[in-house]
């Protein structure tokens, strides 16, 4: 069993001034992180969840590598929390794939609302849980499904990362097939879409996970796009992953934790700064399909560099205009 094609798309959605989520698509790893908090730090909380999440090496595999991981990105949000002020109260939620391509499994570690699905053989299937007040409402059978769609607390959730020192990670293994896909996402897709509309328009982009992304994000823009929509969709394939001869630096050997799975010296985190709300513009979309790596948690700069062109454009024009009338 090997990793197939692969990608990541991450918007803004309709209503938002900014882009909070971020996601990781580098196989085997695979994630999605929504954050939450006043000012920037839902963001600031989702990209440090994203940095832990990163350092994942060579010998973090299954459900006990992918909770160290989560266990350690909770540690760093709280730490950043307590330490800055206005970041005070930040969290993110975050869905973890880790593809262990020798045994032919794919280990998922989740805490909050953002969700993993499972495309096989025509069928779509939610693997993870909510951890949000009406999902616990409709376990308890208080509402129905059909309810807990229109709840106005429908978006309350009731774990996430960096709001407590220790976190409490759930995980499951799943058995991969040749032909699965895999989708991640945060919540601004399943609150626009249903799961027909998530599996109609994975099958009309034929499975190609780079076109379903797209698709997704824009059917659910279509539908009123209320929140950031994030997906990263990864599929399984027949064979053996293509071996690569190992560079001077990964022979290298690394020292691992046996407590916390992950480098003894771990890269520092730096101390971004809290920007004000008042200066953020609306974030344009961000997107990859053939780079693999994180994105996302942040504006955006697509429209801020057509904001400093059409600047430039009206000064040189003002500046051509005062020399012919001199």
């Amino acid at each position: 069993m090997r990793i197939g094609r692969a990608a990541g798309v991450t918007d803004t959605g309709r209503r938002r001034l900014r882009n909070e989520d971020a996601f990781i698509c580098e196989p085997p790893l695979f994630a999605v992180a929504d954050g939450m908090g006043g000012a920037r730090a839902g963001e600031v909380a989702a990209r440090l969840a994203a940095a832990a999440l990163e350092e994942a090496g060579a010998e973090t595999r299954g459900e006990q590598g992918i909770t160290a991981l989560i266990v350690e990105a909770n540690r760093r949000i709280w730490d950043r929390a307590l330490a800055d002020p206005a970041t005070a109260g930040m969290g993110t939620t975050v869905t973890a794939a880790l593809v262990d391509e020798s045994h032919g499994t794919v280990a998922i570690g989740h805490v909050g609302d953002s969700r993993a699905y499972l495309l096989r053989n025509g069928v779509l299937e939610q693997l993870t849980t909510d951890h949000s007040l009406v999902a616990e409402l409709v376990e308890s059978g208080v509402l129905t499904p059909e309810e807990a769609e229109r709840h106005p607390q429908r978006s309350a959730i009731t774990r996430a990362l960096g709001t407590e020192p220790t976190v409490q990670v759930e995980v499951l293994t799943i058995a991969g097939e040749p032909a699965d896909l895999f989708l991640l996402c945060s919540d601004g897709l399943p609150t626009m879409l249903g799961d027909e509309e998530i599996a109609a328009a994975l099958d009309g982009a034929e499975r190609d996970p780079a076109a379903a992304a797209e698709a997704l994000v824009a059917a659910a823009n279509e539908q009123g796009g209320e929140d950031n929509i994030t997906v990263v969709l990864f599929e399984l394939a027949e064979g053996e992953a293509p071996t690569e001869e190992p560079t001077p630096a990964e022979l290298q050997p690394v020292e691992y934790s046996p407590v916390e799975n992950r480098p003894v010296e771990n890269r520092p985190v730096e101390n971004e700064p809290v920007e004000d709300e008042s200066e953020m513009e609306a974030p344009a979309t961000e997107a990859s399909k053939t780079s693999l790596s994180r994105h996302g948690a942040g504006p955006g700069g697509r429209g801020v560099a057509l904001a400093f062109i059409a600047a430039a454009v009206v000064i040189a024009a003002v500046a051509l205009y005062l020399g012919i009338t001199k």
